[in-house]
């Protein structure tokens, strides 16, 4: 079992959350609630990885918080 980590935000105009894994080409989703989202997610990852290795474009390594 492999682990991936997801961005979650949420759409103020649709009031879905959207999700993707950074730097994973195809690996976005949406869900009305965080538990679809991450169903959905899981499903579209797995597809993905049925088709072999992701070559990731890049890592996620975390969040700031900017003060201006």
């Amino acid at each position: 079992m492999r682990t991936f980590t997801a961005v979650v935000e949420r759409d103020p105009q649709t009031k879905l959350f959207v999700g993707y894994v950074p730097g994973f080409a195809g690996a976005h989703s949406q869900g009305a609630t965080m538990d679809e989202l991450q169903a959905n997610l899981r499903e579209v990852v797995a597809m993905l990885l049925e088709d072999g290795e992701p070559r990731l474009e890049a890592e996620f390594v975390g969040t700031q918080e900017i003060s201006v």
